[in-house]
């Protein structure tokens, strides 16, 4: 089953538009593949935090976007049936959601869990986009994991869920891409591509990326035509990838992980260069990308 729960851990709405995809991919005159299991959105959505977005004509209300969190069965290219858990994190009894998950699990006999997610990370995006590996049981890691010791980070609902159903001896693992901080209000399709190439290896699936390669190319040279047309904003990636550059060749080194000479830009200054970045690529006179809609007992 693969899981993706949008909202806290989603930067670039990367996880969300990867779970689109995946939904796209099956649309028949029935819908996105079956329903086979639904969670009582009621007992975990908070609407004063998050909105359902309607429409007001004229005089009246119409076409309410009713938040959903539904398990679907989908196929993958070769015809193979995976599930497919969709919708907005819950904002409130997390426990009480991870034991109605644990029940579509056995229920439905699921044998592993894939969860999708995305951070934002001081990144430059013309760097191989990097992606953490995590799983309930070091069997499941499909690759090796970019930190080294111990974080302390928020939780979510996903990193909850992981590990409630370790204790139940069931099997979950996920991957978590790094979204370039100054792209993480925008919609960016190349990290939805790269966590399902890993989605791919982890769940023994096939999925057609032709579409979302085709968006991250699209979105790669809108990037690309902002930045030479504002060499101030140029200059402040440029500082990320010396930044990160000299990072790199010192952990292969060993040598400390700062550059000297090669101060990484403030949090201010980043803000201030890459509002009007975001303006330009999702303002009135650049691209506006469609957001996805916000979907979440177990029924």
């Amino acid at each position: 089953m693969v899981l993706v729960l949008d909202g806290f851990l989603d930067a670039g709405n990367a996880a969300a538009h990867a779970a689109r995809h995946l939904a796209e991919l099956h649309v028949s005159p029935t819908g996105p593949g079956p329903v086979v299991a639904t969670f009582d959105v009621d007992q975990f959505h908070d609407y004063r935090a998050r909105r359902p977005a309607m429409t007001f004509v004229r005089d009246h209300y119409e076409d309410y976007d009713a938040p959903r969190l539904v398990v679907r069965v989908l196929r993958d290219t070769g015809g193979t049936p995976y599930l497919l858990l969709h919708g907005p994190e819950p904002d409130n009894r997390w426990e009480a959601f991870a034991r109605a998950v644990r029940e579509v699990v056995e229920r439905l006999g699921v044998t592993r869990v894939v969860a999708m997610g995305s951070v934002p990370m001081a990144v430059p995006h013309t760097r191989p986009l990097t992606i953490t590996p995590h799983a309930n049981r070091p069997e499941l890691l499909v690759g090796s994991s970019p930190w080294r010791g111990e974080l302390r980070i928020p939780s979510s609902m996903q990193s909850l869920l992981e590990l409630r159903l370790g204790e139940w001896g069931h099997d979950m693992l996920g991957f978590v891409a790094h979204i370039p901080h100054y792209l993480a209000q925008l919609d960016y399709p190349q990290a939805a591509a790269a966590l399902l190439e890993q989605v791919e290896l982890a769940g023994r699936l096939t999925v057609d990326l032709t579409d979302l390669h085709a968006a991250a190319r699209e979105r790669e040279a809108e990037i690309e035509t902002y930045l030479a047309e504002h060499a101030d904003v140029a200059e402040v990636v440029t500082a990320l990838e010396q930044q990160y550059d000299a990072f790199q060749r010192a952990e292969e080194s060993g040598a400390s992980l700062l550059a000297s000479d090669e101060p990484l830009p403030t949090g201010e200054e980043l803000g201030r260069e890459f509002e009007q970045f975001l303006a330009g690529l999702d303002g009135p006179d650049g691209p506006s990308d469609e957001r996805p809609d916000n979907g979440p007992g177990w029924s």
